[in-house]
């Protein structure tokens, strides 16, 4: 097992004066996954973004494989890391549009096939691919988005309240095929508000307040 798969050392982040995090140190093990739970506004979202390289910390450092993130290529990075934000983002007019988005970016043709199991995974019809953005719910809209961070799959998946709009059925579906990655080998970071929710998927929990990590929130998962 790597010693330094994803580590954060000392990082802080400030923004207009205000301390967004404070001195986060953490280790993530490959095949680990980690729920973050807390408060609104405790710095969990900007934490999974700091993990993507969406921003840069004010001091400290991140690495990955033992490489400063500064390090890496950008756009390799995210596709190793890859972050699922909580508002999904769809790019286009149509579901096609955003699954054809991950291949072109590797200059490849768009695999139906991979795009259908997936559909069928999170129990979405096989039409639905055709049909246009702003006709989806915010629960499909969610569903599409983790989708298209699955086409290719990623060594880490940043999760951030992903399950949010969708209901109890659907949260399990969700749930399920996470845990399945999980197994498989994929490391997961997970945000989420329901303790419960940590309690059934995590390996590990961990408490984020006011901008710090509380590592006593582990007792909570007894996996």
């Amino acid at each position: 097992m790597l010693s330094s798969y994803l580590q954060l050392n000392n990082v802080s982040l400030h923004l207009q004066e205000k301390q967004l995090l404070k001195n986060i140190n953490l280790l993530v093990e490959p095949c680990e996954f980690v729920s973050l739970v807390g408060s609104s506004g405790s710095g969990k979202s900007t934490l999974l973004k700091l993990c993507s390289s969406l921003i840069s910390p004010s001091s400290g450092n991140l690495s990955f494989k033992g490489k400063d993130f500064i390090e890496w290529d950008l756009l390799q990075l995210r596709r190793e890391i890859s972050y699922c934000f909580q508002a999904p983002v769809l790019f286009g007019a149509t579901v096609l549009d955003n699954f054809k988005f991950p291949f072109e970016l590797r200059n490849q043709k768009i695999n139906l096939t991979r795009c259908h199991e997936l559909l069928e995974s999170f129990c979405l019809p096989e039409e639905i691919i055709s049909q246009q953005n702003h006709q989806l719910s915010g629960g499909e809209k969610q569903r599409i988005a983790l989708i298209r961070s699955l086409l290719f799959v990623p060594e880490i998946l940043l999760l951030d309240e992903v399950t949010s709009a969708l209901d109890a059925s659907n949260t399990a579906i969700v749930e399920a095929q996470m845990m399945k990655l999980n197994r498989q080998g994929v490391t997961i970071l997970w945000v989420t508000h329901d303790i419960a929710q940590s309690q059934r998927i995590a390996t590990r929990t961990l408490e984020v307040e006011q901008g710090s990590l509380d590592f006593k929130a582990d007792k909570l998962c007894m996996v």
